[in-house]
């Protein structure tokens, strides 16, 4: 994901056919207060392909019922078609098992997961949790409410001013009270693309497993969970043109055997008695209660799309968008962009000293383009750089160096109004 040189809009129009992909997303041919739909907040949620649509409406239409233990036909149709899509996330990011693959409601219950299962049966008193100054709040509170019930410390590493670990810092924070390191593979509000494997690697040979929020990187670029040799990874559903409420936990086999459960219910049990329990084999084991088939099933869908599309080729489209709507963007007088990393993925975040990025979003909602404004769920990211909030563009397969361009035009016609 190195930034490459300015782009031509030729450059990209031949390497991708983006406008081909467009045809795929019916919601993109709506229209916001009578003008095209320009959809840039796709670090929060994608947008979703016919194909996805498609297979959610099958689902309900002609295979809807409860999964596993039916004997009757839509059951065992609806099984097979779940655990299909269980095979399709395993082969994505290269698992070794499709019992290293847990089916979530998304990162967030992910990561609580491994808090709650792995954490309170591996950290105690005294023990220390590592994180980064760039995370989301869901892989901030999960790992303080299990220091504070554990009376341990979490630990966090400091980022320079361009948005980039500080790798000597962080390596100084592991000690031999370390239990775990949790960061975030690409930054939500700043989009930089994290070492992972360098800080993986300085994990093992302090015997460290290590989780990644990979909620913004299964979208944007290949992740093969075997050559990053991370203990856990999570990411979500509706950031990977999939379905709402369904989510991924990968985690390492021989990991998953030592943790106990996450929640008691149906589906997770062996056999019960009102004296014991015992519990089903992996991955069921941690998936209580009915999941959610259609999710799952249409997150298969999502893959499918991608897959056929090429993740490489995704990504080396969206960074010559970032890289033309970077220099687009530093045209704009008084704008200032928060994150510039080396290696970047597909989002842009931008103040002004005299313009507050609530006015920014709802002035461009006016002119139809969607983006998102606020502090994005990294509130002590936002302490760090001294700010409240930005105005974030991100970008997905289906965008268009020209709705970059009615970005910018926009954000100019925002400075007039509120210089006039």
């Amino acid at each position: 994901m190195i930034v490459k040189q300015e782009p031509t809009v030729k450059e990209i129009k031949n390497t991708y056919d983006v406008y081909k992909i467009r045809e795929d997303f019916p919601i993109l041919k709506i229209k916001i207060r009578n003008k095209p739909l320009c959809y840039l907040d796709n670090a929060a949620t994608t947008q979703k392909p016919q194909q996805v649509l498609d297979t959610l409406n099958k689902y309900y239409t002609s295979m809807n019922s409860n999964i596993h233990r039916g004997v009757h036909y839509l059951s065992g149709v609806a099984t097979d078609a779940y655990e299909e899509a269980r095979i399709k996330v395993k082969n994505f990011i290269n698992a070794k098992s499709g019992k290293e693959i847990i089916f979530t409601r998304g990162t967030t219950e992910s990561i609580n997961l491994v808090a709650n299962s792995f954490g309170r049966s591996n950290v105690k008193e005294g023990d220390e949790i590592i994180i980064s100054n760039m995370e989301h709040h869901s892989n901030i509170v999960p790992w303080q409410f299990l220091c504070n019930e554990k009376k341990a410390k979490l630990k966090i590493i400091p980022i320079d001013d361009n948005g980039e670990i500080i790798f000597d810092e962080f390596l100084n924070l592991i000690s031999d009270k370390t239990k775990l390191i949790s960061v975030v593979y690409v930054s939500n509000s700043l989009g930089t693309v994290n070492p992972v494997k360098e800080i993986i690697e300085a994990a093992h040979k302090n015997n460290i497993p290590v989780l990644l929020d990979a909620a913004q990187s299964v979208n944007h670029l290949p992740v093969n969970v075997q050559k990053l040799d991370c203990e856990f990874l999570a990411f979500s559903g509706h950031k990977l043109y999939g379905p709402t409420g369904i989510g991924v936990l990968y985690a390492k086999e021989e990991i998953l055997k030592t943790m106990p459960p996450f929640m008691g219910g149906g589906d997770m049990i062996s056999k019960v008695t009102f004296e014991e329990t015992t519990f089903n084999e992996l991955p069921f084991k941690f998936e209580a209660g009915t999941s959610n088939i259609a999710g799952a099933i249409g997150l298969g869908s999502a893959i499918d799309y991608v897959t056929s599309k090429g993740i490489d080729k995704i990504a080396n489209h969206e960074a010559d968008l970032l890289e033309y709507a970077t220099v687009r963007l530093k045209e704009v007088p008084g704008l200032k962009i928060i994150g510039n990393a080396r290696q970047k993925s597909a989002v842009i975040s931008f103040i002004f000293d005299n313009i507050h990025p609530h006015d920014i979003g709802t002035f461009l909602d006016y002119e139809g383009v969607a983006i998102r404004t606020g502090h994005h769920c990294t509130q002590p990211l936002m302490q760090r750089y001294n700010i409240a909030a930005t105005s974030r563009a991100s970008f997905g397969l289906y965008n268009t160096i020209e709705e970059v361009d009615i970005l910018v035009d926009s954000v100019k016609r925002v400075i007039e109004v509120f210089n006039a």
